[in-house]
């Protein structure tokens, strides 16, 4: 593939996601950058067809992208990629001075990538089944009320409220302290499952008739740590979309957890999947929606990868666009929850 060739290819994917068109040798040839015959062009475009870069959609037609097009594209003409600096200054406006939770910044944040994109955006926090239990604190706060306090590793924190039949003493909430400090520091959420729970509940002895309604609130609270939250906005953008199937986007609509194993995978950066190169490789999980993409990339709280946060449209998709608006998302939000943790730290 030498730099003419990476052109064209440019040249066409440009065409076609502006017009929906199959772009043909001699509007390619028009064009200002492109310093070549149509008839060279058209030696090209059927060398990036046996590629795999480019398909005939009809033998008289003329070319549009693959999704490998579109990959290559992405990975090889789309190089120094910004937002514009007016633009950053814009979007950094609407996150204001004002402190914000971890929630309202995704929820925040999704609500805008979809508005700007006329996609749908999603974030979800990462898997933490591989936290663990970093400190566990009762809390008195009303008449037989008592808040559990969860702690884990990667800096999440959870508490639930119990009501017990009777108040603790002082010996009570001490012992009931250092028992789970003994037991628990340092076990993995996933570890503690209701089996666990049985056994601590049985170890404490005299305590256990009074203190088992916390042990299970306890547990309550790391199954709620466990869950991963899912955030979807801009569905209903995608039903603008010519060239998505009305069916599959209603089926995602009902159906929002399906792209939970997709935002699963294991990447770095910026990650660009293609619905068509999911269903024809046996070890991905298959798209909802067909004819679709996915572009997913991460934010992280102190260098940690925390979460993720992405958008789905359509293959034909302004990826020159649509990805700087992701990284600066996805960078605005690492900024943010990192200096709500310094803040927190320092405070």
């Amino acid at each position: 593939m030498d730099d003419r060739k990476l052109r064209i290819l440019a040249a066409v994917v440009d065409a076609y996601v502006t017009t929906g068109e199959p772009v043909g040798s001699k509007a390619i040839a028009a064009l200002p950058d492109i310093h070549v015959s149509a008839a060279t062009i058209r030696n090209d475009m059927a060398v990036l067809e046996q590629l795999g870069l480019l398909e005939q959609p009809h033998t008289s037609a003329g070319r549009i992208p693959t999704f490998q097009g579109y990959k290559t594209y992405i990975e090889k003409c789309m190089a120094g990629a910004q937002l514009p600096e007016d633009e950053r200054e814009r979007l950094d406006s609407m996150f204001g001075d004002q402190p914000m939770t971890e929630d309202l910044l995704i929820q925040s944040a999704t609500t805008a990538l979809a508005e700007i994109t006329k996609c749908a955006a999603v974030a979800v926090n990462a898997m933490p089944q591989f936290s663990v239990i970093s400190k566990v604190e009762v809390i008195p706060t009303g008449k037989r009320l008592y808040v559990i306090l969860l702690v884990t590793s990667a800096g999440s924190i959870k508490n639930k409220a119990c009501r017990l039949e009777f108040d603790l003493n002082d010996e009570q909430l001490s012992f009931f302290t250092d028992f789970l400090t003994k037991h628990l520091q340092g076990v993995s959420l996933s570890d503690l499952s209701s089996e666990m729970v049985d056994q601590l509940v049985a170890a404490m002895g005299a305590y256990m008739v009074t203190l088992s309604p916390l042990v299970q609130g306890l547990y309550e609270l790391s199954r709620d740590m466990m869950r991963q939250e899912l955030t979807v906005n801009g569905a209903r953008n995608l039903l603008t979309c010519n060239e998505l199937a009305t069916g599959d986007i209603v089926e995602f609509m009902e159906n929002q957890d399906v792209i939970m194993p997709i935002l699963n995978d294991s990447f770095s950066g910026i990650h660009v999947m293609f619905s068509e190169e999911q269903q024809n490789n046996p070890d991905h999980q298959t798209f909802v929606i067909g004819n679709s993409s996915m572009i997913v990339g991460q934010y992280q709280k102190d260098g940690r990868n925390v979460g993720k946060l992405g958008i789905i449209g359509p293959m034909r998709l302004n990826y020159a666009k649509v990805i700087p608006y992701l990284e600066y998302f996805t960078e605005k939000i690492s900024n943010l929850i990192s200096e709500k943790e310094e803040d927190s730290n320092d405070g």
